[in-house]
């Protein structure tokens, strides 16, 4: 995730100035579910490894593990109170409790893939997994499929930019980077906001049908 005030110049500095615990603070504060643009900071690190000023596996083992212990934290602060916050921040967006426990429980039945894919989708790699402990998505499920995709984002990430950043600006590597992953996002919200509309129309059509009287009223002599 990119936040606007933050320009890709400045990120390639910070990397540049504390190198191997940028990388890890940037991806472990977004799996923790803040704001901060884990992603770029990972690409930055894999383009100065790509440029001989960090170490490649260096690189790729503090994203790993920022990515792997950021989700697991986050996954505790969901499940010990995630619910209630969830719900007060539904009160400020006008998005009822209903509608939540839809999504909830949408998430559930799809929350090991949602955990791994979600890596590679924009706010989907913030907010997976406080939303897998807020499900209470069974902890060794989620460590497995947190790993996993931890393991495989931090490895397309830093080998990507590790070579195309040879080649390539960091910051073109970042916008396309963005693109992909609102692109996917898209997908995500079309794969969860359809079925549940498809859901509520099919719910309003049962509604309307027990209301209807089953007979016609009887017409006069």
């Amino acid at each position: 995730m990119s936040l606007d005030f933050v320009s890709v110049e400045k990120i390639e500095a910070i990397a540049q100035q504390y190198g191997y615990w940028a990388v890890f603070l940037g991806i472990f504060l977004e799996s923790l579910g803040l704001p901060i643009p884990g992603e770029t900071v990972t690409l930055a690190g894999g383009f100065l490894a790509g440029n001989d000023q960090l170490n490649y596996w260096y690189v790729l083992a503090d994203a790993a593990l920022g990515a792997t212990i950021g989700g697991n934290a986050g996954y505790w602060i969901g499940r010990r109170g995630g619910w209630p916050l969830l719900l007060k921040v539904g009160q400020v967006f006008r998005i009822g409790e209903e509608r939540l426990d839809g999504l909830k429980r949408q998430f559930s039945e799809n929350a090991a893939k949602t955990v791994f894919l979600g890596r590679f989708i924009a706010l989907l790699r913030t907010f997976a997994s406080p939303l897998a402990g807020i499900v209470q998505m069974p902890y060794w499920q989620f460590s497995i499929y947190n790993t996993l995709g931890a393991l495989t984002w931090a490895s397309v990430m830093v080998t990507l930019s590790y070579f195309a950043g040879q080649f390539v600006p960091l910051e073109k590597m970042v916008a396309w980077a963005g693109q992909f992953a609102f692109v996917t996002l898209f997908i995500a919200i079309a794969w969860i906001v359809v079925p549940l509309w498809l859901e509520s129309r099919k719910v309003k059509e049962l509604v309307k049908d027990e209301v209807q009287p089953d007979d016609q009223p009887a017409s006069g002599l």
